[in-house]
């Protein structure tokens, strides 16, 4: 028996085994076309003076990183890009384009090929960027790799993990907790059978969003380091608070629970706290700054001198919750 299995509406049609390599490279590039795709490598456009290159790498695993029952072949392009561009977005810089390597059994259907496709192509676009080539190869598991390229304009530094300092007010963009609601949900009812109303959870797992240029703007709006919620909220500030020597104290009135978030709480009987300060897969911005947030952030905390306890306290106490995901 294969060990992948594919939902019954994406069977039917032909596989990639069936089709050959270079067919499947033409439905990949269909759905996400560049011109700078089809040689042997991609040469990218002159970048602007004073700039600099920026790249980073995200693996995604059917069966620990998305669900074939859960996920459609759109939503893993999508998450797997979002990842990857938050990553850019995360040291100031513009996502400018990616590469995608794809491990996939014989049997893989072509339209979960060109579905996944036709998300990443959706999501690149969001970005003004551009697919610009990969690899694909047959495999006994599922695994979609992403590089991406970003591009750092101007003088001003890079927004690393090493330079929040005491004084700083922490700022997020986005969502935090929705991914792991939506995860929790799935797990318990399966993708058909969560309340209607609970929905904008289930699609913050399966395919999270992220504004793009909100790294670019708070960068230009003064802030120092950055990170995204992608293993949990309190494991993602703790490494910035180290990394820096710093303390980080996070105001719980500024990260509660909302309707959706309480509403999901109470149909699990879970604590919607644990998917707020340990669940990632968000991809929010968090960032600390000196002045006023940057615009579409919202202030969550402080940034205080370190002290021999936790790097990150909630209202100046130990977290309730404190583990996030480990890949191992």
């Amino acid at each position: 028996m294969p060990n992948v299995k594919f939902p019954e509406h994406l069977q039917g049609g032909p596989t990639v085994g069936e089709i050959g390599e270079f067919e499947v490279i033409r439905v990949i590039t269909e759905q996400a076309s560049s011109a700078l795709n089809g040689d042997d490598a991609a040469v990218l456009r002159h970048a602007s003076p004073n700039s600099r290159a920026v790249a980073t790498t995200d693996m995604l695993v059917e069966g620990r990183h998305f669900q074939l029952d859960w996920s459609t072949p759109e939503e893993i392009g999508q998450k797997a890009i979002v990842q990857n561009f938050a990553d850019i977005e995360a040291m100031g810089a513009r996502p400018i384009a990616a590469l995608l390597a794809l491990s996939a059994p014989t049997h893989t259907p072509v339209e979960f090929v060109r579905g996944l496709a036709r998300g990443i192509g959706q999501r690149v676009e969001e970005y003004s960027a551009e697919l610009v080539g990969g690899d694909i190869t047959s495999g006994t598991s599922l695994v979609l790799s992403v590089t991406a390229l970003g591009s750092l304009g101007g003088s001003l530094p890079e927004l690393t993990l090493n330079r929040a300092r005491p004084g700083q007010v922490v700022v997020a963009h986005g969502r935090i907790g929705y991914s792991a609601a939506g995860l929790a949900l799935l797990q318990r009812f399966g993708r058909a059978g969560v309340p209607e109303e609970l929905t904008p959870l289930v699609e913050a797992h399966c395919a999270p969003r992220l504004n793009p240029g909100r790294g670019m703007i708070a960068r230009a709006a003064g802030a120092t380091a950055m990170t995204d919620n992608s293993d949990g909220l309190i494991v993602d500030l703790s490494q910035l608070a180290r990394k820096s020597g710093v303390r980080i104290n996070i105001e719980s009135g500024t990260i509660a629970p909302d309707d959706l978030l309480s509403a999901a709480g109470e149909a699990l009987d879970r604590d919607p706290w644990e998917w707020i300060l340990a669940g990632g897969e968000d991809h929010t911005l968090l960032s600390t700054t000196f002045g006023d947030p940057p615009s579409g952030f919202r202030a969550i905390g402080q940034v205080t001198k370190p002290r021999p306890d936790d790097p990150v306290t909630v209202d100046k106490k130990t977290p309730a919750y404190a583990s996030g995901w480990q890949s191992f």
